[in-house]
């Protein structure tokens, strides 16, 4: 080990450059991934490296070995598909089903053949030719769900469709590894088409089909137990740091795992995904992942950054700067006529079209393979990867130009229906499914609202799900819990739980989140009540109170009282009671904009989305 850290100072000029340029990036209103990669050309041997030797102090503010970097780069990489395959339960495929395996599935083929053929005019061989034509028919998720998220395009015609398109590509990933390695097999014969060859090399496939074989059967043996054994000792105040640990323990098993079996690390973790996905624990674990993935996929476009030789670039700019453009145009071309094969409008079409012609990270992963198999010419791969690289840094810009083209453009179409992104969109959060919780999740489910609720108790939330409840386990106290279970979009949130300290804890969070959301709580007496109203809840419910009522109401009428008589006072007391809570409060905090909780038993408002 070097004295003087030596060893280490790539990852604290990363850490340094996540904490000071991604942060003046965000700023600008540019996206974190392109604040990434522009890191890594700043910092790399091509940036500030190049003057490192006239100036020895900047060796210190720069990457020198990128190959330190490697391995959190991968695990970048696999913690998102781990986080695309958290999306993938089996509902949602089949909902998106038409466009994943249609349009999904067409878009990676046509652009493969199309991207091949030209590489084969200009002189490749079909195996080469192929591997880079799939390199390049992939587009970047890391990027465009972000720049659309930006832009508040997921939520339209543009965003499903564009995130069905992605989602069939990253499930293409593991065909195309394999497809490599069959190619090559057939390379070291001669590229004969002999079924005696092909077979021997289909049959080095058996250990990975067996390996993913065994890692499902695993992962549904052991993988809600383990779990479940968690989330009981995070109960007991034990399980905060086991919870992150056991999701670590998942996506670096599972990818390790994969490598054993001769697959990449990236599929293995989308597989764990998938298996998770069908757990009542997948939100909770998004959000214990989250921030590692953000941090170690920084790490991978880092390294796409610091691979942008820019003397390369320099040296044939027509060269790189022409194959770049080429391969914008050449998928904006072919995914623009298939999505309005498939029933888009032309102004989503063409915005879909825009966001997923550069390339994407994947690219770099397939020639990666090529290369180490022998298929990819190196000197040829170098430059459609450096093409691939300028690609994704223009991903902005030409989301922004799609989203004018699509604005100024009068052939709007006929959009096609598209299943929401979120199953939680415009549904009622439930926080807490006890007894209390799970008698308003069953009112609302009478009248028809859709509902989702989360609970810290695990065997609460098991019993739900036995019961046929949309349950979750998660804190709603954490903002990012929250987020992910769609609080943006929600009609109302009602906290249940019968700890007041707890639901002090929701309720603020959520109303920092959203001054219009009607919130409703649980409040323990009349003080509490008080304290909730302060906090900004739409509506209380002191468990005090409402008994006192109930009691009253049941004895006027077993008293021979008239029902509406007994109801109107009933309701005549609430009211002030309420406004004696409210009362209590200082006047700025009062009359927040939300209203009662009737308002969520309204029918959902559906507009179509504005593209």
């Amino acid at each position: 080990m070097q004295g003087q850290g030596g060893d280490y100072k790539d990852l604290v000029v990363f850490l340094a450059a996540a904490g000071v340029i991604v942060p003046l990036v965000n700023r600008l209103k540019v996206s974190p991934v392109l604040g990434f990669l522009a890191a890594g050309v700043l910092l790399g041997p091509d940036g500030l490296g190049r003057f490192a030797q006239s100036l020895p102090w900047l060796s210190w503010l720069t990457i020198g070995d990128p190959g330190q970097l490697a391995q959190l780069s991968e695990l970048g990489v696999a913690f998102l598909l781990f986080m695309i395959g958290l999306e993938l339960s089996w509902e949602r495929l089949r909902a998106m089903r038409r466009l994943v395996f249609g349009l999904g599935l067409m878009q990676v083929v046509v652009c493969t053949a199309v991207l091949a053929g030209g590489f084969m005019l200009m002189g490749q061989t079909l195996a080469s030719a192929v591997v880079l034509g799939m390199g390049l028919a992939l587009s970047s998720t890391a990027v465009v769900m972000p720049v659309l998220a930006e832009r508040g395009r997921l939520k339209g015609t543009v965003g499903r469709s564009t995130f069905a398109i992605l989602l069939a590509q990253d499930l293409s990933v593991a065909p195309i590894l394999i497809t490599v390695t069959v190619l090559a097999a057939l390379a070291q014969q001669g590229g004969a088409l002999d079924p005696a060859v092909l077979g021997r090399a289909l049959f080095t496939l058996v250990p990975a089909a067996i390996g993913l074989g065994l890692m499902v059967l695993l992962g549904r043996v052991v993988l809600r137990p383990m779990f479940r054994s968690v989330a009981k000792a995070r109960k007991a105040d034990q399980g905060g740091e086991l919870f992150v640990a056991a999701s670590l323990l998942v996506v670096v098993g599972a990818g390790l795992a994969a490598q054993a079996s001769g697959l990449s690390m990236s599929i293995g973790a989308l597989l764990a995904g998938v298996l998770l996905a069908e757990t009542e624990f997948r939100r909770e674990v998004e959000v214990s992942i989250e921030p590692f993935k953000g941090l170690l996929l920084g790490v991978f476009f880092v390294g796409v950054g610091l691979g942008l030789d820019l003397d390369a670039i320099a040296a044939d700019p027509v060269g790189v700067f022409g194959l770049a453009l080429a391969l914008t145009v050449v998928k904006t071309g072919v995914i623009f006529s298939l999505a309005r094969f498939w029933g888009l409008g032309a102004r989503p079409a063409l915005e879909t079209a825009l966001v997923l012609a550069p390339a994407g990270e994947f690219a770099f992963v397939v020639f990666a393979t090529g290369l180490v198999e022998g298929l990819a010419p190196p000197q040829l791969t170098n430059t459609v990867a450096l093409s691939a690289t300028v690609s994704i840094f223009s991903i902005p810009l030409l989301a922004l130009l799609g989203q004018k083209l699509a604005r100024k453009s009068s052939a709007a179409g006929q959009p096609v229906a598209l299943p929401k992104l979120e199953a939680a969109d415009g549904a009622v959060i439930i926080v807490g499914f006890g007894r209390v919780g799970r008698l308003i999740g069953e009112m609302l489910k009478a009248h028809d609202q859709p509902f989702i609720a989360l609970d810290t108790d695990a065997g609460a939330v098991a019993a739900g799900r036995r019961d046929g409840f949309d349950v979750f386990y998660g804190d709603a106290g954490r903002r990012e819990m929250l987020q992910h279970c769609g609080v943006q979009s929600t009609r109302a949130l009602i906290v249940t739980m019968d700890a007041p300290t707890k639901v002090d804890e929701v309720v603020t969070t959520a109303r920092s989140m959203r001054d219009d959301l009607i919130l409703i709580a649980r409040a323990r007496d009349d003080q509490h009540a008080i304290r909730l109203y302060g906090l900004g809840v739409t509506d209380a419910v002191p468990e005090t109170t409402e008994a006192s009522l109930q009691l009253a109401e049941n004895t006027l009428v077993d008293l021979g009282v008239p029902m509406g008589l007994v109801l109107a006072s009933v309701h005549e007391r609430r009211d002030q009671f309420r406004k004696a809570f409210q009362s209590a409060i200082p006047i700025e905090r009062r009359n927040r904009p939300s209203r009662a909780l009737r308002r969520t038993l309204r029918p959902a408002r559906v507009d179509p989305a504005p593209e």
